[in-house]
Order: structure tokens, then C-alpha cells, then sequence
């Protein structure tokens, strides 16, 4: 059990290879979502270590163990988040998905309106916006020398959140997001840390009309990069358990 939403299958795939020098254990390194065995769209391929000697211990991590931990957790839903100012504070177990209270995150209808022209039509009261992210398809990984690379699909949602509890869709955005995570191992555990490479965003759909993205980018990146990253940041700093 790696946490409350993917557990990972170190199982042996076939027997252990015993040579003078060293003994080869060939793990299966599969990442599902936790309580449901369901086979990844993935198939794994053969690779081989370097014949080196210099070290005691040897650990190759192939891509494909990185592709269904993506597709464990897109399964399980651990890439959507909420942004909200007043929300019950709840950190889910993975760096992607939270529903948190941010004291500092006061964005309201009206900072949108002094961007966008039609939001300041649209609602002339200020509400409090709440911000809903999630991915539309399974991560893509890319697997580097000490790090890896995630490409992400998609959306935002900006709502207002009403007197009454409420939310009123604003507009949806579409996101593209190129990612990279460093890797390192420390204490039985392969630890990372994210960093956001380019992000771009396209308008999906508005109810306030249409407007130019480009006055919403810096804003959004700003949004990302206080709240989404760090947030991933502490739980990549918590490490994934090796065999």
C-alpha cells in the first residue's frame, strides 16, 4: 500500500538468477489503484541494467513502473483539485489532489472583472471564486536521465460561489501543462520534486461571453505555482516505497 488511493506490486516475476558475481531479481513494478487490479492501457519492455560493479546494490526503475502510477492515480481521480477560499481544510494523500483552505487565496469576481470586462458585467456583486482542476487524460511520462517528464491534459473551472453556498460556472478553460520531477532515493524511498516547465490555456466555454485568454495567464500561472505545486512539492518530499 503506497497510500489511501494506489497500491504497487513488487511480486517476483520469475526466479531469482544466481551468478557468481551477483544475484538478478526481476520485480514486476506495477502501480494499481488501491483495492482495484485493473491492467493499464501499458505493456512493460525488457531493458538490462549496465554491468557495473562499483556498488553493492542496483535499482532500475523502467518507464513503464512510472505509466501505471499515472494511470493509477488518474483512475483513482488524485489529479482533480479544488481551490476554494472557505472550504473544510482536507489534504488528500497525493501531491495532485486537495481540498484545502487557503487563507491567503482571496481571488473574488471582482479581481476577475478588473481583468476581464465581462465578468465585471456578468456579476456586479463581488463573490469569492472557487477554481476546479482536473486532468481529462491519463498523464503522459516521459522517463530522463534522474528525472521524468509529465505532459498534462486539462480544465479549469472558475466559479462564483454564492450567499448561499452555491457556485455559478464563469467560464472553463482548457490547460496544457509540460511538467518535470527530479528523482533521488533516501531512506528506502524514491523521493521527487516537481517543477512547472510551460503551461498554456485556451478558452473551453464562458458564460459571460467571450474574452482573450491571454489577460487571465499570468494570474493563473500565479495560481498554480502558490497553490498547486507546493502542495505537490510536500507530498513528493514524503517519498514512494521501494521493494
Amino acid at each position: 500500500q503506497i497510500d489511501d488511493l494506489a497500491e504497487v506490486d513488487y511480486s517476483l516475476n520469475s526466479l531469482p538468477a544466481v551468478f557468481r558475481p551477483f544475484i538478478d531479481l526481476d520485480l514486476k513494478g506495477v502501480v494499481f489503484p488501491a483495492g482495484n487490479h485493473t491492467d493499464s492501457p501499458y505493456v512493460a519492455a525488457s531493458f538490462t541494467i549496465p554491468d557495473q560493479s562499483d556498488s553493492m546494490l542496483y535499482l532500475a526503475l523502467s518507464e513503464y513502473f512510472f505509466q501505471t502510477s499515472s494511470f493509477a492515480y488518474y483512475t483513482a481521480g488524485a489529479f482533480n483539485v479544488t481551490i476554494a477560499e472557505e472550504v473544510t481544510t482536507h489534504l488528500f494523500s497525493l501531491s495532485f489532489i486537495f481540498l484545502q483552505t487557503c487563507s491567503y487565496f482571496n481571488i473574488n469576481t471582482e479581481i476577475f472583472g478588473s481583468i476581464i470586462p465581462e465578468v465585471a458585467k456578468y456579476s456586479v456583486t463581488p463573490y469569492p471564486v472557487m477554481l476546479k482542476l482536473m486532468a481529462t487524460e491519463i498523464p503522459v511520462i516521459s522517463l530522463e536521465q534522474d528525472s521524468f517528464t509529465v505532459e498534462i491534459q486539462g480544465s479549469m473551472e472558475v466559479l462564483a460561489v454564492l450567499p448561499d453556498s452555491t457556485t455559478q460556472s464563469l467560464f472553463t478553460m482548457n490547460i496544457a501543462a509540460n511538467t518535470s520531477i527530479s528523482l533521488n532515493i533516501f531512506d528506502q524511498k524514491l523521493m521527487g520534486s516537481l517543477c512547472l516547465n510551460r503551461i498554456q490555456f485556451s478558452l473551453a466555454h464562458s458564460n459571460v461571453g467571450s474574452f482573450e485568454i491571454l489577460l487571465l495567464e499570468n494570474i493563473l500561472s500565479y495560481i498554480l505555482q502558490t497553490e498547486v505545486i507546493p502542495s505537490a512539492n510536500a507530498k513528493l518530499s514524503k517519498g514512494f516505497p521501494l521493494p
